[in-house]
């Protein structure tokens, strides 16, 4: 497949789960409608984003994998539209909950679960407090439109997160999210060195890749946040080639040549002169003077 046209959603939550599903399932078949055979999806988008808050009873929207509903649904929407939906839930594995999603493949099957790596704590995003450390690994899917990597919004910070899945495979990297306001500097708008670094990634990568946002405002018991939406999909060398504003909900969708993409990463040489013999500093931990003030 050469042409693959492929795109995005970003809708506003609420806690009515079957309306958020009912939104998803709009935009999906619009997308397949446009020719789209691969559709990104948010992060937890079945409801709230409920890491506003530090509260022990959202740990009760955790579900486990087998037998989730959602999954079903969407599976069966996959398999109707023959598109691949990776979709994100708040997983519960025994004790332990994670951040979670599942590429569902153009079939209607699951090609495996893959655990958020980099987990966020910061105000307004109290992550660590619901998800623990995912424990899969960056993984790469082998699809019927292609090797997709797979990443979950706060490990998009993170290059080497994307350059390993490069480095196992991947034509083209996504990345689900749920970012917009910073309580901790009300003054500060991110959107755009969101955009950038997963730009970068895109281009250092010779990789296609596709970001889905929400949008929308959110109150929480401890305050409110403003999601930016801004959901974009980038070429190989990191232009933008469809862009979503802040706060409408919608898809966007573009056409990726993979072929012309594929020669091009084998033909330039960021491959090739890798120096892996100078690279281990990027396995040691972080210096103190990189860390967080305590």
């Amino acid at each position: 497949m050469s042409q693959l046209v492929v795109g995005a959603v970003q809708i506003s939550c609420s806690d009515d789960l079957n309306a958020n599903l009912d939104k998803i399932e709009l935009h999906v078949r619009e997308a397949a409608r446009r020719g789209a055979k691969l559709v990104v999806l948010q992060e937890l988008f079945e409801g709230p984003y409920f890491c506003i808050d530090i509260d022990a009873a959202h740990n009760r929207r955790a579900k486990p994998f087998k037998g989730h509903t959602t999954v079903a649904r969407l599976s069966s929407l996959a398999k109707e539209l023959g598109v691949v939906l990776p979709v994100s839930f708040f997983e519960e594995d025994g004790s332990r909950r994670f951040n979670s999603l599942t590429m569902i493949d153009a079939d209607g099957k699951s090609l495996g679960l893959y655990r958020k790596s980099h987990i966020p704590d910061a105000p307004g995003y109290s992550e660590k407090f619901y998800f623990a450390n995912g424990d899969t690994g960056f993984m790469v899917h082998d699809t019927a439109i292609g090797k997709i990597g797979a990443g979950i919004c706060w490990d998009h910070w993170f290059p080497e997160a994307a350059r390993c899945m490069v480095l196992q495979g991947a034509e083209i990297l996504f990345y689900p999210t749920a970012i917009g306001s910073e309580p901790s500097d009300p003054a500060w708008d991110s959107r755009d060195h969101w955009q950038r670094v997963m730009q970068g990634h895109a281009g250092a990568n010779i990789t296609p890749l596709i970001a889905s946002n929400r949008v929308g405002i959110e109150t929480g018991k401890s305050g409110s946040m403003v999601f930016y939406g801004s959901s974009f999909i980038a070429d190989h060398t990191g232009a933008k080639l469809a862009e979503a504003d802040r706060v409408t909900e919608g898809v966007i969708t573009a056409s990726l040549d993979m072929q012309t993409i594929a020669n091009l990463r084998r033909m330039w040489g960021v491959f090739r002169d890798r120096r892996n013999d100078l690279y281990g500093e990027i396995a040691k931990p972080s210096p103190m003077r990189l860390l967080p003030v305590a």
